[in-house]
């Protein structure tokens, strides 16, 4: 008797293998047939049971190996787990060669009511007559109903002697290469397929699965593929329990099962990642890899149209970062255009004649270099409005078949939530961020605010006290004769002067300096990093700007305005409000000094 089964994987099936204790396999191994079908042998004595027959095609090779073990007469239980032929075709070779009066056929009453068609002289024993219990010499078969898995009077039958479960078509397994013991957890991928394509439903698998798991199960012995050892029965169950079965559903007019499992296994992943991930950017990247193991695809781009009509762009170059854009691909001039407009446009624009418009809803057109562009419009939520677009970019042109083309098609709900969820966060941010920006910017010249202002001087001049931030200087500019300008044009264009010239403002600084509005017609700017030199600079080029800049008050000749300026730089030690004050004393000399010039705190006439 064989201590593991680890220890068969080399058996002899020419002959009888004893897989447990009493316990054999009589099966036989048809050349280039990946659809192996075993049958077992229970040895006790007279009370024999013989375990799903087989098929007329292995039957004397199966006799020939159960009277190596017992005579063929000492059979007296022929158990049949369902009718297929591969299974129970050899009972009517068995009814003739069976004289004992005792002898029966086990099974349920579903498969006895097709098992009777074969005229068998053999009586049936119908294990929910029996408490689905069948006793023998030394030990007790079990019967245990797995409806719908594969028909509806599946069962499956558990030996509590040697804890082995005879699991009928569960557990089966296409395999290429005859092998009696899985050999490792590679034996999913020849479950897989078997599994999905016969077992109508996943819940029907997990209702089988959860009814075996109440078992202490040793060792499966399925009737297709190889027999399970111990070691790999939960991952078996675990990875059984989450295939979606029934992929006949996808195929349409295909009934490839190696294709229709991949194509499940790819559909089934792209609906992990919406569940798995939160993060666009994690989403994209992760449906990009799923799809290109079918696809060649190159980069996938999306753009959706948020609440404010602003399109927000999600690039793969980009890292999915999101970038509102003014401009976007031709597809997406379909955004407000319901999905009949996208369908009847693509048959009878001229401009879109280039385009192959897909039965899924997707259209193809040729790019550059021979490459190609896949549109897949995604339409607002329960409306058939085009608000957001999935542009998938080839290298070169792609051949889009059943399976690719209903991929795709599956994308498209998945890419829905997920485009719909990021506008929202991305709408959400948008709007924090421009409720910010109003807080902190002046509503007419959209520079900063003195308050904050403040907040930004208070801690860089901390920084800049631990000698971890660069220098600063403060540039005040005041408008010269203001007054003058509101009292003489009116309100109207002294608020378009100081937008003119807030905007001059902005143009000349840098990122890293804070333009701001420091009140009525002054502006302060922080020239951040550059000290003395740079401000001074910058002053220069603000006096000659604001000073040859016409603005256009409606009336008919352009306005010119100058400016007087005044500048310091930060002393160590220095307080913010002391820094803006010599800066401001500064700008009061270039004032005295008869306005549109500058003046540096603490020197002479600039």
């Amino acid at each position: 008797m064989p201590t593991s089964l680890e220890t068969l994987r080399a058996a002899d099936t020419a002959h009888a293998v004893e897989i447990a204790e009493r316990v054999w396999w009589v099966g036989h191994v048809i050349p280039d047939d990946n659809f192996q079908c075993h049958v077992y042998l229970i040895e006790q004595g007279d009370q024999s049971v013989l375990l799903d027959p087989g098929s007329q095609l292995t039957f004397k090779h199966t006799l020939r190996k159960i009277e190596e073990v017992v005579p063929f007469g000492a059979i007296r239980w022929f158990v049949c787990h369902h009718q297929d032929p591969d299974i129970a075709a050899s009972m009517p070779l068995i009814d003739a060669l069976v004289s004992r009066p005792d002898a029966a056929l086990v099974t349920h009453w579903r498969a006895h009511a097709l098992l009777k068609h074969y005229g068998l002289a053999l009586p049936f024993w119908l294990i929910e007559e029996h408490d689905w219990r069948l006793p023998l010499e030394d030990r007790t078969l079990e019967f245990i109903f797995t409806p719908y898995a594969h028909f509806p009077g599946a069962f499956c039958s558990f030996d509590w002697h040697t804890r082995v479960l005879f699991s009928s078509d569960l557990f089966g397994g296409f395999t290429a290469t005859p092998q009696l013991v899985a050999v490792d957890e590679t034996y999913l991928n020849a479950a897989r397929p078997f599994h999905e394509h016969y077992i109508p439903s996943t819940d029907i698998l997990d209702y089988a699965l959860t009814q075996l798991e109440r078992f202490p199960i040793a060792a499966i012995a399925p009737q297709h593929g190889s027999i399970i050892p111990a070691h790999l029965i939960d991952f078996m169950i675990d990875k059984l329990r989450h295939l979606q079965c029934g992929i006949y559903l996808l195929g349409q007019h295909d009934t490839d099962i190696q294709r229709l499992s991949e194509l499940n296994r790819t559909l089934r992943e792209i609906t992990e990642t919406m569940l798995l991930y939160r993060d666009f950017r994690d989403i994209a990247t992760r449906l990009l890899a799923v799809i290109q193991r079918s696809l060649p695809v190159a980069h996938i781009d999306y753009y959706a149209q948020l609440p404010s009509e602003e399109f927000l762009a999600l690039k793969a170059k980009a890292r999915f970062v999101g970038i509102i854009e003014p401009r976007v691909p031709e597809a997406c001039h379909f955004f407000g255009h319901t999905l009949g407009e996208w369908e009847r446009a693509h048959q009878h624009d001229p401009a879109l004649r280039d385009h192959w418009l897909h039965k899924q809803g997707f259209c193809m057109q040729s790019g550059a270099g021979g490459a190609a562009v896949i549109a897949i419009p995604l339409a607002v939520q329960d409306s058939e409005v085009v608000d957001a677009m999935a542009l998938m970019t080839f290298d070169e042109q792609p051949v889009i078949d059943e399976n690719a083309a209903q991929m795709i098609a599956q994308m498209i709900e998945p890419l829905k939530v997920a485009l719909e969820r990021e506008v929202i966060y991305r709408s959400i941010d948008l709007e924090r961020e421009r409720a910010y920006q109003r807080s902190i910017r002046d509503p007419l010249t959209k520079l900063f605010t003195r308050f904050y202002m403040q907040d930004v001087l208070q801690r860089h001049l901390a920084l800049q006290e631990r000698n971890m931030a660069p220098p600063v200087a403060a540039l005040m500019i005041d408008l010269d004769y203001f007054k003058q300008i509101n009292d003489h044009y009116g309100h109207g264009a002294g608020d378009r002067v100081l937008e003119q010239v807030a905007e001059s403002i902005s143009k000349s600084c840098r990122s890293a300096d804070v333009p701001v509005r420091f009140g009525g017609e002054e502006f302060l700017v922080l020239v951040i990093g550059q000290g003395l030199d740079g401000a001074v600079a910058l002053a220069q080029r603000l006096h000659a700007l604001i000073e040859q800049q016409p603005i256009d008050i409606g009336e008919s000749e352009p306005l010119r305005v100058t400016a007087s300026l005044g500048l310091a730089e930060r002393h160590p030690d220095e307080a913010i409000d002391a820094l803006i004050h010599r800066a401001d004393t500064a700008l009061y000399e270039a004032k005295r000094a008869g306005r549109n010039c500058y003046r540096v705190a603490g020197q002479g006439i600039a």
